[in-house]
C-alpha cells in the first residue's frame, strides 16, 4: 500500500517537496522566476515547489507569483511560503506593462469550462493574455502551458498523439488552445523568445482529476460511462516539477512537448482497480469507442526521466481519500467528453 495522505497540510507537503534532480535543476533558473496564472489548480503548488527548490539549493531564486487573486486564502498561503505575490489582469495591457521583471517566464494562464456558455472570454484568455505577456516579455525564456486537447481523437492502438502530427482541434476551447500556441510561436519568432509548449494532459491530485472523477463515481455508485474509454493522467507533483525542468528545452521557433505519465489507461481497469480499493462494484454504461483523446509523452520522457509517481500509488492514495470524505475542489475534468464542448 502506497504511503497514503490523510489532510490537505499533509497533500500540499508532498505536492511541493522537490527531488534531488529539480534542486539540481533550479540553480540554473534566473531570478526571479514570474509565474502567471498562479492562483489556479497546479500553480500554487508549482510556485511553492520552485521556491523549496531554490533554498534547498541555496539559490537566490525569487519566485513571483501573479493572478487576479480572487481568493485571499490561496494569496495568503503563497506568500506564507516564501512566494512574492502580484494581483494583476492579464487581459489588460496597462495591468501586464506594470508587471515586475522577469528572468525566466512561465505561463499557465487558461480558460476551458465555460466554454460553451461564454465562448469569447475563453477566445480572449486564450489568446489576448499571451499577445500581452509576449509584448511584455519579449526575449525572455518563457515555459508555456497548453494542453492535449490541440489533438484529435487518435486510434488506441497509436498509443496517443505526437508532436509533430497535425492539430486538428475540435470545438471553441481545442481551437483558442491552438490559437494560444500560434501566438507563442508568433512572438517566438518575431523576439527570439525562446519557448517551451507543454502539452499538458490530464494533471490529477487528490482533490480533482480523471482518477478521483472515477472514484467518486465508483464511491457513490454512479454509472460510468466508457464510451471515451481511454485517458492519460499525471500526478501534480511530478508535473509541476518536468514543468520547471522544461526550461532549457525551450527554443525559439517554439518546440511542443507532450507532459502526462507513458501508457494509456483504461477507464474500465482504473475503475474496477477503484472498486477492489474502495470495496463497491463499479456500474458501467455504453461502449468503448475505438478512439479517444490520448498523448504520447515518450519525447519529454527521453529528456527528462519518466514521472516517478506510479498509477498504482495514485488510485490507492486517491481511493483512500475519496473513503475518508477528504474535500474535493468541485472541478470535474468532464474527460469523457468527445464532442469538444466544454
Amino acid at each position: 500500500m502506497a504511503n497514503l495522505i490523510e489532510t490537505e497540510v499533509a497533500l500540499d507537503e508532498v505536492l511541493t517537496a522537490p527531488r534531488p534532480v529539480l534542486v539540481d535543476a533550479i540553480r540554473e533558473l534566473r531570478s526571479p522566476l514570474v509565474v502567471l496564472g498562479a492562483g489556479g489548480k497546479m500553480g500554487p503548488s508549482l510556485a511553492v515547489l520552485a521556491r523549496r527548490a531554490a533554498e534547498a539549493a541555496g539559490h537566490e531564486l525569487e519566485v513571483i507569483a501573479v493572478s487576479r487573486f480572487n481568493d485571499p486564502a490561496r494569496e495568503e498561503w503563497l506568500r506564507s511560503h516564501g512566494v512574492r505575490t502580484v494581483a494583476a489582469d492579464l487581459l489588460d495591457r496597462n495591468s501586464v506593462r506594470q508587471l515586475p521583471e522577469a528572468g525566466e517566464v512561465l505561463f499557465m494562464v487558461g480558460l476551458k469550462f465555460g466554454t460553451e456558455a461564454n465562448p469569447s472570454l475563453t477566445w480572449a484568455t486564450n489568446t489576448v493574455a499571451p499577445l500581452h505577456v509576449l509584448e511584455r516579455y519579449a526575449g525572455q525564456r518563457m515555459v508555456a502551458l497548453s494542453t492535449g486537447n490541440v489533438y484529435p481523437l487518435s486510434g488506441i492502438e497509436r498509443g496517443g498523439s505526437r508532436e509533430g502530427d497535425p492539430l486538428i482541434p475540435f470545438g471553441e476551447y481545442a481551437n483558442a488552445a491552438v490559437a494560444r500556441e500560434r501566438l507563442f510561436d508568433y512572438g517566438s519568432r518575431e523576439a527570439g523568445t525562446r519557448v517551451a509548449l507543454i502539452r499538458l494532459n490530464y494533471a490529477t491530485d487528490l482533490r480533482y482529476g480523471v482518477p478521483v472523477d472515477l472514484a467518486q463515481k465508483v464511491w457513490h455508485r454512479e454509472p460510468i460511462d466508457l464510451r471515451n474509454g481511454f485517458f492519460n493522467c499525471i500526478w501534480q507533483g511530478d508535473a509541476n516539477e518536468m514543468i520547471l525542468r522544461t526550461f532549457p528545452l525551450a527554443e525559439s521557433p517554439a518546440r511542443p512537448w507532450n507532459l502526462t505519465s507513458p501508457g494509456t489507461l483504461r477507464v474500465r481497469e482504473v475503475a474496477a482497480r477503484l472498486g477492489e480499493l474502495l470495496g463497491r462494484e463499479p456500474v458501467f454504461t455504453g461502449e468503448e469507442a475505438g478512439t479517444a483523446l490520448l498523448s504520447n509523452a515518450g519525447a519529454l520522457c527521453a529528456e527528462l526521466g519518466d514521472p516517478p509517481t506510479s498509477v498504482d500509488t495514485i488510485l490507492e492514495r486517491t481511493a483512500h481519500w475519496v473513503r475518508s470524505g477528504g474535500p474535493s475542489l468541485d472541478k470535474p475534468t468532464r474527460f469523457e467528453i468527445r464532442d469538444g464542448r466544454f
